[in-house]
């Protein structure tokens, strides 16, 4: 009877690995066209002669990440961290970054986030899901030693707008004061977001969802495997900057870089004060649906859409200036 009882209950879980297998290893990376994918130029064209050194800070593990240091020209009681999208690092705040410090608005902390960057350890991955809140709220202890009576705001653009969403609704959320979310990655299948990102990502979405129900029964032997690629324009990859790219992420890692799927709990967590601004030319999001997607939520957002302006192009567009100006001068 036991014996019955014990192949009765293993038959239903080999047909079950049988599906995530037949999931995960029919649906593998590939070599993607590397046009038609977002236009990198705005940055490419920036002159970074000013651009702050890397420096480094000790992560939990052990592990040293940097980050670029812009102080403010004066006196000034905020702190701002911005995290870079997806594929990306630091260097694509320089013009914010310089205009924000320079008037004396705040200083601004700008990562390369873990698996990014020039030389990441291991390019387009973490350790587990989660890491990348963990290695932020790291940095936030290194900024609040450096500027103890500063108010600390986070912030991110695209994936990296989804990753402060995520710190706010984690364990370490309380320890922003405030949040600035620029044309921020809310879910794959938000009312925001445009197929596929605007033919910017391309997820394997059978290797996902094989990997998604391993991890629900606790197998995580497989999240190192690549789920994303991006479809970086090859004009970027043969410039200057191209080996900065980041061209494909694994599970744990995409996971880890966007809000939780769970009916916005990390949105409704997001009660601290912020600014969502995006462009209205947007070729990634759909950027008027954000304020009724995210209000649903949270109450505690103000947002502005600036015409004319895209995705990329919001990093370095003059329009952003006095939207971020008056917001952070009325910061409390």
């Amino acid at each position: 009877m036991i014996a019955e009882v014990s192949k009765f209950l293993l038959i239903p879980g080999l047909i079950y690995l049988g599906i995530t297998a037949v999931l995960i290893t029919t649906n593998r990376p590939t070599t993607i066209t590397t046009e038609g994918g977002l236009d990198f130029a705005a940055l490419t064209a920036v002159s970074y002669q000013t651009l702050p050194n890397l420096q480094p800070y000790t992560a939990h593990d052990g592990v040293q990440l940097q980050y670029r240091l812009y102080p403010s020209a004066a006196e000034a009681n905020k702190a701002i961290i911005l995290l870079h999208g997806s594929g990306w690092h630091s260097m694509q705040f320089h013009p914010l970054a310089e205009h924000l410090s320079q008037n004396g608005l705040t200083h601004v902390i700008t990562p390369d986030l873990r698996g990014h960057g020039f030389t990441p350890a291991r390019r387009g991955d973490v350790a587990y899901i989660g890491q990348l809140e963990d290695d932020l709220a790291d940095l936030i202890g290194v900024v609040k030693a450096q500027f103890p009576s500063a108010m600390v705001i986070g912030g991110g653009h695209s994936s990296g707008g989804g990753l402060a969403i995520r710190f706010a609704g984690g364990e370490h959320g309380a320890m922003a004061d405030a949040y600035l979310l620029l044309a921020p990655f809310l879910e794959y299948n938000a009312p925001t977001t445009r197929p596929n990102s605007g033919d910017w990502a391309r997820p394997l979405s059978r290797r996902i969802a094989g990997l998604t129900m391993l991890n629900n029964i606790g197998i995580r032997w497989f999240n190192h495997l690549a789920v994303i690629q991006f479809n970086m324009l090859q004009a970027v990859l043969d410039s200057p900057l191209g080996n900065s790219a980041t061209t494909a992420y694994s599970y744990r890692l995409n996971t880890s870089y966007a809000p939780r799927s769970n009916d916005g709990r990390d949105l409704t967590a997001m009660q601290q004060p912020f600014l969502l601004v995006a462009g209205m030319a947007d070729q990634s999001f759909m950027t008027e649906q954000y304020e009724p997607t995210i209000s649903a939520h949270t109450s505690a957002g103000t947002y502005t859409l600036l015409p004319d302006v895209g995705h990329i192009d919001l990093l370095t567009t003059s329009k952003i200036e006095p939207i971020l100006t008056g917001w952070l001068m009325n910061l409390d």
